[in-house]
């Protein structure tokens, strides 16, 4: 129960104090203002303690030596006084010790806080006490007092607050034996401290109003002095994000020739050449995609008029020699991946002029699947691998362009089947209420540590030196990862060397819903357990990029 109550509470505090750690978080001028306050707190308070302590004891030392000074005097007249009776049987020394102490006595502590006179013989009992004025002084004169005093013959003071006629008043008690020809006799003298007790309180009220006020006047100080720092360094961040967001004209306004007006002349500089790379980039990229767009459409005509005639070439390959025969073959092949190629190009570019357009309509993505294999069957009966598919009984409804999702299979299944090393590769395809995914596991040589960051790069090949049986361009992994984009979709890559690759593709159901997860896993769940070995240890911790 307690436990209980405790998380609650810590919960609401948590809630209570977000907007202030947030703050805290956010902004250095507060951080450095709040930090500046709590150490010239600390400081002033230490200083101030000090202060008003060592003004307290000054003050106490000066009205000791002044009630010191006085008792000497009053213990002189007192022995004076009391020379006279030779015995304490003297039936005039009561009536003396009244004299004495009346003469003694400042006034009465009740209407003018004067002091108190008291005389007491501890060694003789039957002689009695006289206090002037006639006021109690059982909590002045302590038992503690009265034994140094009596039974030691020293003289000792101490400090005592004591009610007394109805007023609490902080007392210097100070007691001293007055030697007599029949011993000695002890004489008190009680000096109220009221006026030292007033001025340390106004010392401590004047030392803690300059200290508020001098901790007040810092923080100020220190808001005034970071603002003027942090000022241009906002200005630099909302420059900077707005920059970042494409407003490559934005400036800093340079005041002055200190420190900050030289870093927004060197954040304008940088903001300048950067303008200048980006806009430089910008028309490369502009020129590039531009030659390939041309080149690709300028090639279509010849390589048109080529293909004619390969074509015819082809047709009459069996009335030639064999190695023109064999030539002929070669020829309608390139022919066919050049062709392939300039087909990719032409997509490239239209993905980089961000021309390509989606033509998604609510499609069955089961027959598209079926279709990709069946397509594939040929190549994969020429190496020897075999096409498993694990598809769902229900149809598989998305709203999808199925020209795209049927492309991009044929790329993923093409280059499993690729290298499947004549083992069987698996096309899997399942479905949530959000999104819809594709994966095509094979179990070839796979990929090394980074190269599923690799294969989605244009013309990037695990093994250059690998002979292809399909002719590929290079671009398929490419076009397809700008497939998956443009559906606002993912591919994604997974492989371990020796254990073989798995290729994701995850689409939403809606056209334009968000992606949040995926209904396929992108780590095969014959690879979910950890390997023993390095390399299996390695491969297991590689991670997907959404591409």
């Amino acid at each position: 129960m307690v436990r209980r109550y405790w998380r609650v509470l810590v919960r609401r505090f948590s809630v209570w104090a977000s907007p202030a750690h947030r703050a805290w978080r956010r902004s250095l001028q507060l951080r450095v203002v709040t930090l500046t306050l709590v150490a010239s707190s600390l400081l002033v308070a230490a200083f101030g303690w000090f202060i008003a302590d060592r003004s307290a004891k000054i003050l106490l030392s000066r009205a000791q030596d002044e009630v010191q000074v006085s008792m000497r005097n009053k213990v002189g007249y007192a022995e004076q006084q009391l020379t006279v009776h030779p015995q304490a049987r003297d039936p005039r020394l009561p009536y003396t010790f009244t004299t004495i102490v009346g003469q003694l006595a400042d006034g009465d502590p009740a209407e003018s806080g004067g002091s108190v006179v008291s005389m007491r013989a501890g060694q003789n009992p039957e002689l009695p006490s006289i206090t002037s004025p006639n006021v109690p002084t059982e909590e002045l004169i302590t038992a503690d007092l009265v034994r140094r005093v009596s039974d030691d013959g020293k003289v000792a003071n101490q400090i005592v607050t004591a009610r007394v006629n109805g007023h609490t008043t902080k007392y210097l008690v100070t007691g001293s034996p007055v030697p007599t020809s029949f011993g000695h006799v002890e004489l008190y003298y009680m000096v109220p401290l009221t006026t030292e007790d007033s001025a340390a309180n106004q010392i401590r009220t004047t030392v803690l109003a300059t200290g508020l006020a001098l901790v007040i006047m810092l923080g100020v100080i220190a808001g005034l002095v970071t603002r003027l720092v942090v000022t241009p360094v906002r200005v630099a961040a909302r420059t900077a994000q707005r920059l970042s967001a494409g407003l490559l004209d934005q400036r800093m306004k340079v005041d002055g020739e200190d420190d900050l007006a030289l870093l927004a002349a060197s954040f304008n500089q940088m903001a300048a050449n950067l303008q200048r790379q980006i806009v430089r980039l910008e028309e490369l990229s502009r020129l590039q995609r531009r030659f390939t767009s041309d080149v690709s459409h300028e090639l279509r005509t010849p390589l048109t008029t080529v293909r004619m005639a390969a074509d015819l070439i082809f047709a009459e390959r069996d009335e030639f020699d064999p190695a023109v025969a064999r030539s002929a073959e070669l020829l309608q092949a390139e022919l066919d991946r050049f062709e392939s190629l300039l087909t990719d190009l032409l997509e490239i570019s239209r993905f980089d002029a961000g021309f390509a357009a989606l033509d998604a309509e609510h499609t069955d993505l089961v027959p598209i699947v079926e279709r990709v294999a069946d397509g594939l069957t040929g190549l994969a009966e020429r190496v020897g691998v075999e096409i498993e598919l694990r598809l769902p009984d229900t149809p598989v409804i998305a709203e999808v362009d199925p020209r795209r999702v049927e492309r991009v299979l044929r790329n993923l299944v093409g280059n499993a089947v690729e290298h499947g090393e004549a083992k069987p590769v698996q096309v899997t395809l399942a479905c949530d209420d959000a999104a819809v995914a594709v994966t095509v596991r094979d179990h070839g040589i796979g990929l090394k540590p980074g190269e599923e960051r690799l294969v989605f790069n244009r013309f990037w090949r695990a093994d250059p030196s690998r002979a292809r049986q399909t002719g590929g361009t290079g671009l398929g992994l490419s076009i397809s990862a700008e497939d998956a984009r443009l559906h606002g979709g993912w591919l994604e890559a997974w492989g371990a060397p020796g254990e073989g690759a798995q290729f994701r593709l995850t689409l939403p159901v809606r056209s334009g819903d968000r992606l949040l997860a995926a209904p396929l896993p992108l780590i095969p769940r014959d690879r979910a357990p950890a390997l023993p070995s390095p390399e299996g240890a390695a491969a297991e911790a590689v991670k997907a990029e959404v591409v």
